[in-house]
């Protein structure tokens, strides 16, 4: 039966009133009850389909919200509510293509506003920055504070590419603070992040007493400052700061998953191989699905990459394995990480030979990262003692092995392996390399200086010299160089070292007669009981009064009395310093108590205890290589004491 068209206008008119009211009011479910009348009375009011989406979006219903949209074909007029909701419902891409195909040019401000959030989402960082531009200059409303807020947030994750400058963004909210304070993170500025995110914290507490909130909501808007401050405070290895502020924030259960996410992982990373069974705990909630979807996926690769490495404290061998091949798989560009997990994970498992062949098949694959990777195969090849073999792999570097670093380890190394002239030659082709090529790759004054010492002590003083020529252009007016570079030419270039020894300073200017006297006369060569004597005499002595020279006796020295029976022809036993029984002659006396113990029953025979005696058979078998007994030390000569224990001494001489 239909209704009269007078009374569905009244329905309809006071539906709309209703709505009207309730979304005043935010009562959203009342709104949609109010919509539904309208919609029963006339199904295609398309204002009554456009205030039924917007409130169920109100209410966070994103997913009957898209799918009313769908159903009632409202896609080419409700671009925004549905765009909206694919990015809300983790649909980034989706969201994107909305409103790139929604044919309307030039875009609402309100559009482009949410293409740049889903941007932000997509972690395509340049182009939001420059949307956020753009939004910024052609748009003047209440909401530039947010927007700049926006921009600096994009411009913290720009920063992670150190070589990509920043423009300076406004710090006026706290919000700013915080993104401002990211910016100094992500470029390792971390005493800079600490001052910001304090004053952050600060304006914080203070705008939001203002406010008048609770607080909890208080709380949890400190919250993300708090974690991000811990984080700078462990950077800077301030860790039981950083841990306090951890533990407190997790006890508090924040509503946030990425947060809740990052603070768990943190607290994973401080407590390395301890607390293993907390750290799993805490691992397993940071790689939760609730947090998949707001954490970016920098912070997602660093969490499931601790996961890996806690299974390797843990000692979880085949675990580890699993979890890196799943690692790469998932993350391709973490392929060099996870082979040094695995590479450790075997060494550890006492598998060195499968380590290797995983290196080198890997160097071999990725000319990239053969370099990183040859250290690697050092690092395992010194654990297991094979200093050679290390050494022929640095050898191999090519030009690469005449760094600093790496040359300081070839030196060390052969002179691990008593090789002193192949250290010495390969120090001369470093000095030799490094005037050839003009190289200046920072301050090369501590090798000019190693090479330069270590020649001079193994008489090559031609090549010492070469070194500390290099290290004088460094600094000209350094004068202990100059005179080491005399010392070397005097050598073998007497002529050179006369010309440079004039610019040494005369030996007039280096000490004064009042510094030579201040110097005798200082106490500092005295003991303690001397100085403080001299002291008191230095007090009691009137200046007024002259006190008569004392005349100084003379010291005789007293010959050394020798024993009565002294033969000079005759050696003195070098053994004559140590007490009687560490002496090779001392003979122990014999114990007439300590019998030959027979071991049995009553009344057998000695052979046949002999036969049972099972302590025999036990010290028989502790050269068995299948079951190796740990064998106490036996002490020092000096660590063995007397029988009887220690006798307090008598009055006297000893």
């Amino acid at each position: 039966m239909s209704k009269d068209p007078n009374q569905k206008e009244s329905i309809i008119r006071a539906a709309y009133a209703d709505v009207n009211k309730f979304g005043q009011n935010g009562e959203y479910e009342k709104a949609v009850k109010a919509v539904n009348r309208i919609l029963g009375v006339a199904p295609d009011d398309q204002t009554a389909l456009h205030c039924k989406v917007v409130c169920l979006i109100q209410l966070s219903k994103f997913e009957e919200a898209y799918k009313f949209i769908d159903k009632n074909k409202l896609s080419s007029t409700l671009v925004l509510e549905k765009a909206y909701c694919e990015y809300r419902l983790n649909k980034p891409d989706q969201a994107l293509k909305t409103i790139d195909n929604a044919n309307i040019n030039p875009l609402p401000e309100s559009l482009k506003e949410l293409r740049a959030q889903v941007l932000y989402r997509q972690e395509r960082y340049e182009e939001c920055f420059d949307a956020y531009k753009d939004i910024i200059k052609n748009t003047n409303d209440d909401y530039d504070s947010e927007r700049r807020t926006n921009l600096s947030a994009v411009a913290a994750n720009l920063a992670v590419d150190k070589e990509k400058e920043i423009p300076e963004l406004p710090e006026e909210t706290y919000e700013q603070y915080y993104n401002a304070a990211s910016i100094a993170l992500n470029r390792q500025k971390y005493g800079d992040a600490e001052k910001k995110l304090r004053a952050s914290e600060k304006l914080c507490r203070e705008t939001l007493e203002t406010d008048g909130v609770t607080e909890e909501e208080m709380r949890e808007e400190l919250e993300p400052i708090r974690v991000q401050l811990a984080y700078c405070l462990q950077m800077q290895g301030k860790l039981k700061e950083a841990a306090v502020i951890y533990a407190d924030c997790l006890r508090n259960k924040p509503k946030d998953p990425a947060l809740l996410a990052v603070a768990s992982n943190n607290s994973v990373v401080m407590n390395k191989d301890q607390n293993v069974f907390d750290s799993k705990k805490k691992i397993r909630s940071a790689m939760s699905d609730a947090c998949e979807s707001k954490l970016t996926s920098r912070q997602k690769k660093a969490i499931a990459l601790n996961n890996c490495l806690l299974a390797f404290y843990t000692n979880s061998s085949d675990q580890v394995q699993q979890l890196c091949q799943k690692l790469v798989q998932t993350y391709p560009d973490l392929e060099f990480q996870t082979l040094l997990l695995q590479c450790s994970q075997l060494t550890k498992d006492k598998r060195q030979k499968e380590a290797l062949d995983l290196l080198h098949k890997y160097a071999a694959l990725h000319k990239e990262n053969a370099f990183a990777t040859k250290f690697a195969v050092v690092q395992l090849l010194l654990s297991q003692g094979s200093r050679k073999e290390a050494i022929d792999v640095l050898l191999s570097l090519g030009e690469k092995m005449y760094k600093p670093g790496i040359i300081s380890a070839l030196v060390t190394l052969y002179l691990g392996t008593d090789n002193k002239p192949a250290a010495s030659e390969l120090l001369k082709s470093a000095v030799e390399w490094y005037k050839m090529n003009n190289v200046n790759s920072g301050d090369l004054s501590d090798m000019w200086r190693q090479a330069a010492e270590f020649h001079l002590r193994g008489g090559a003083s031609e090549t010492a010299a070469s070194s500390l020529e290099e290290l004088l252009k460094l600094n000209a007016n350094d004068m202990k160089v100059l005179a080491q570079l005399v010392i070397a030419y005097a050598q073998f270039n007497p002529l050179r070292a006369l010309e440079l020894s004039k610019r040494l300073p005369k030996l007039e200017t280096l000490t004064t007669a009042s510094e030579i006297d201040a110097l005798e006369a200082a106490n500092w060569v005295m003991s303690t009981k001397a100085a403080k004597k001299s002291a008191n005499a230095k007090i009691e002595q009137s200046p007024a009064t002259p006190v008569a020279e004392k005349k100084k006796g003379r010291n005789r020295k007293r010959k050394g009395k020798l024993p009565k029976n002294y033969n000079a022809d005759i050696p003195p036993d070098a053994e004559r310093w140590l007490p009687k029984y560490e002496r090779t002659g001392f003979r122990k006396k014999r114990d007439r108590r300590a019998k030959d113990i027979i071991k049995g029953s009553q009344g057998m025979a000695s052979g046949a205890a002999e036969q049972y005696d099972m302590s025999n058979r036990a010290n028989l078998n502790k050269s068995s290589p299948a079951t190796p007994v740990y064998q106490e030390p036996t002490p020092g000569p000096r660590q063995q004491h007397r029988k009887g224990g220690h006798k307090k001494k008598k009055g006297g001489r000893f």
